[in-house]
């Protein structure tokens, strides 16, 4: 059973909570670098990172973390920044997670209250029998590479269910769709097993036992205090449609349906009121689905050595020829072709 939780953003998810940086500075800093010529190249300060409250441009961010990764040559810079992560990092809703039952019902809450901790993050809940899937991922930045924000998203994902869970809790499986790191030693470390690379999602593979071990309340005063907090902030906030849907787009992509009425219905309205909201911005669903394959199907082609037939599965097409001819029309030219020009060379791993 696939269990999709999609929730609404802000109204302007190209902006995240500065703590998701939380300690690069002092990070860089200890690889022996100065951090000042890398924040000034996305446009950023240390003193921005300061307040961990502070909003900052999402794609600063994410262009941050993947030359800073490049510059130190430190492939697994993203999960340094994560190894420090508390569950304390997400603000309020940690108070609200420590209080629930089980694990699982903390990965419940968060997905209620994702928009107030990472308007561009989309996590999907599957479950399938004894085992729970947890796939992330991120609202594009079309032309920036994802790389360093997805092993950073998953890593914090995973060192939170590791404080809900318990010690000696470990994910079954580590995914990640991008290709794997000349060295995966560090990844193993982290994570204490080595993860697989060239997936169909990012995300975690956990034991639906583990996470449903009852766990010991502390202060749930607090909480409640907490979740009242966040409610209210749920309220002032609002819906964004058009972001809303584009997460549901990619969340239903990979299983092959995603038409608009089943997008429409998973938003609790129906086609003709989706079509009007996105409408009234000038965007039709139509191009909105455009718009996640195309992000999609560039990053999988560029980081990624999956084959054409799954990277066409993905984007929910159910024949390759079908995936062919939507390439074409939107790129004007073929995968391989694409994939070629892209890195000046042949890529015989996406070659059809």
């Amino acid at each position: 059973m696939v269990t999709l939780k999609p929730v609404a953003v802000r109204s302007a998810p190209r902006l995240m909570r500065s703590a998701s940086l939380s300690n690069y500075v002092d990070l860089v800093r200890a690889l022996g670098r100065d951090p000042t010529p890398f924040l000034r190249t996305v446009g950023l300060t240390a003193k921005d990172l300061a307040d961990t409250e502070a909003l900052i441009p999402r794609d600063a961010a994410r262009e941050l973390l993947e030359i800073t990764a490049r510059a130190t040559r430190t492939e697994d810079f993203a999960l340094r920044l994560a190894a420090q992560r508390k569950l304390s990092t997400l603000g309020p809703i940690s108070l609200v997670l420590r209080e629930e039952p089980t694990a699982r019902q903390a990965i419940d809450t968060l997905c209620r209250y994702l928009k107030l901790v990472n308007a561009s993050l989309i996590l999907v809940v599957e479950e399938t029998g004894d085992w729970v899937i947890i796939r992330e991922d991120l609202l594009p930045s079309p032309g920036l590479s994802m790389r360093q924000s997805v092993e950073l998203a998953v890593g914090t994902l995973f060192r939170m269910l590791g404080d809900l869970a318990g010690p000696g809790w470990k994910p079954r499986e580590v995914c990640f769709t991008h290709r794997a790191p000349a060295q995966v030693e560090a990844h193993r470390a982290f994570f204490g097993r080595a993860p697989k690379f060239n997936q169909e999602f990012n995300g975690l593979v956990c034991a639906a036992a583990d996470l449903d071990k009852p766990r010991q309340f502390s202060d749930q005063g607090a909480a409640a205090l907490a979740r009242k907090y966040l409610e209210a902030a749920m309220h002032a906030q609002g819906d964004n449609v058009q972001d809303l849907c584009m997460k549901t787009i990619q969340a239903l992509l990979p299983g092959g349906e995603c038409s608009a009425e089943q997008v429409a219905r998973l938003l609790q309205m129906d086609r003709r009121t989706l079509h009007r909201h996105l409408a009234a911005g000038g965007l039709s669903y139509t191009r909105l689905l455009d718009q996640a394959r195309t992000d999609l199907v560039t990053r999988h082609l560029g980081e990624s050595d999956l084959p054409l037939g799954e990277i066409a599965g993905l984007l929910g097409f159910a024949r390759l020829s079908s995936f062919s001819h939507w390439f074409q029309a939107q790129f004007g030219c073929s995968a391989s072709q694409w994939s070629r020009q892209r890195e000046g060379g042949p890529q015989n791993a996406n070659a059809a």
